[in-house]
């Protein structure tokens, strides 16, 4: 397993999960989210909040995310729900300029590759003031709704951009959708945070470096 950030120095390409990823998860934005999911579950399938949480959760587990499960289970239309579910307060994200002259400094690609939509993303990284730095959002309407870590997404995604993987590297705060990118070549960061379902494969997932601050990290990359 490396350890050292001067081995990702000859990176090409930086793939960059969203959520808890690029900002720090006590933003708690992905939690506003998750009560929004849980509402338009409940308002969709006309049963109680409790019911809806449970629903939501399953098909978190079985599906890659609860939109997948509604659309397969339930023929819900993606549209409305995305919209509905990112219409969350954005305050909480601050300029994170220690990120921002970092990737300012960092050579090669930088790519946002997220579960979630476009729209929202573009918020999140231009309150960061990082959204200069993204050469593209990958988001979920462009993997044709078929979530990470669905093995078939990253190939649809390296082919898009043309990525060479031995030459890239994928930072996730989720351990299991970093199993795919590792098995096509590329290196791996793994954002640890305190959710717990963030951990989920985490002995098999493998990364090949761990952190809690992915500002920090690029930071030690740059400098290294």
């Amino acid at each position: 397993m490396s350890k050292h950030p001067s081995e990702l120095r000859d990176i090409e390409t930086w793939i960059f999960d969203l959520d808890n990823t690029l900002y720090h998860v006590s933003a708690n934005l992905f939690d506003q989210i998750d009560r929004r999911m849980c509402n338009y579950v409940a308002e969709f399938l006309n049963i109680p909040a409790a019911e809806a949480y449970k629903v939501q959760k399953s098909f978190f587990r079985e599906h890659g995310t609860t939109l997948r499960g509604m659309m397969e289970c339930h023929d819900m239309d993606p549209g409305p729900y995305l919209d509905y579910v990112h219409e969350i307060d954005f305050s909480p994200i601050e300029t994170d300029e220690v990120m921002a002259k970092a990737l300012a400094a960092l050579p090669g690609r930088k790519i946002v590759f997220t579960n979630a939509a476009t729209d929202y993303a573009l918020k999140v990284i231009e309150r960061l003031g990082v959204d200069h730095h993204m050469e593209d959002v990958f988001d979920i309407v462009d993997a044709g709704y078929i979530p990470k870590p669905a093995p078939e997404v990253y190939t649809q995604f390296v082919e898009k951009y043309d990525i060479e993987p031995s030459r890239a590297v994928m930072v996730e705060d989720m351990a299991r959708n970093l199993i795919p990118a590792a098995a096509l070549g590329m290196k791996t960061v793994w954002v640890q945070t305190d959710r717990p379902w963030a951990h989920s494969d985490e002995e098999a997932a493998e990364p090949d470096f761990t952190n809690d601050s992915l500002s920090d990290r690029l930071a030690e990359v740059v400098g290294s």
